[in-house]
């Protein structure tokens, strides 16, 4: 169990704006799946609330299952052979992030370790069903430059979190929401960091066989070492 909180283990808030926890708990406002990062991401999350704020702070999630099937057809093709780069140093840098050597976040997502590149569209391991996988940490689809890259992600962001495909649950204390990774895009929203918030997250690492970054799409292979066709 992971605190994911804006609060210390002295129970003081974080107040520092140059501290890399709320810059991190910033980040969890993007749309994202956990562990897209890792080489295995993970199938199942668990989310508990101990702590809410008086106002905000709801959690999101958006259905990549409707998304995928609510596409164009011709967008649907597009993105059926297309996989694109993962990484949470990529999508903390946007938001001016650059993790401090020693800081009060524990580091969880923050390696080195190569991970291959996932495709844009997932294959339920169980189901069968396709879903986006078009989260916060990815970037550099190999088959465009980065602009490029960028400005296709975030139109596909645009359009698949959208009503009716989206929900946001208000917190009390006690409550636990459990859901599957694999096909729903998740994400926190703001609250006045003044107030404190102690949430825990769990998370069910999946199976590397079946639902790891796959290791070929549409009959080209993907090196995990260096992303290269």
């Amino acid at each position: 169990m992971a605190p994911l909180s804006n609060v210390k283990a002295d129970g003081t808030l974080v107040l520092d704006p140059d501290n890399d926890i709320p810059k991190v708990l910033k980040g969890n406002m993007g749309w994202h799946c956990d562990r897209t990062y890792m080489p295995a991401p993970a199938k199942r999350a668990v989310f508990s609330a101990q702590v809410a704020p008086s106002s905000g702070a709801a959690t999101g999630w958006a259905d990549m299952r409707a998304a995928y099937d609510a596409l164009p057809g011709d967008l649907r093709a597009k993105v059926d052979n297309l996989a694109a780069h993962h990484s949470l140093y990529y999508s903390q840098a946007k938001l001016g992030h650059f993790p401090k050597k020693g800081s009060d976040y524990s580091g969880y997502g923050f390696h080195g370790e190569p991970v291959p590149p996932h495709p844009l569209v997932n294959v339920h391991p169980e189901t069968g069903r396709k879903s986006l996988l078009i989260v916060r940490h990815a970037h550099n689809i190999p088959s465009m430059d980065e602009a490029e890259s960028g400005r296709f992600l975030e139109e596909l962001v645009d359009i698949a979190c959208r009503r009716p495909r989206i929900y946001h649950h208000e917190w009390s204390p006690g409550e636990v929401v459990v859901w599957d990774n694999r096909c729903l895009l998740h994400r926190a929203t703001p609250w006045k960091m003044t107030e404190p918030r102690v949430m825990w997250h769990s998370r069910i690492v999946g199976d590397p066989l079946t639902e790891a970054a796959l290791p070929r799409l549409g009959g080209r292979v993907w090196v995990c070492n260096t992303g290269a066709r």
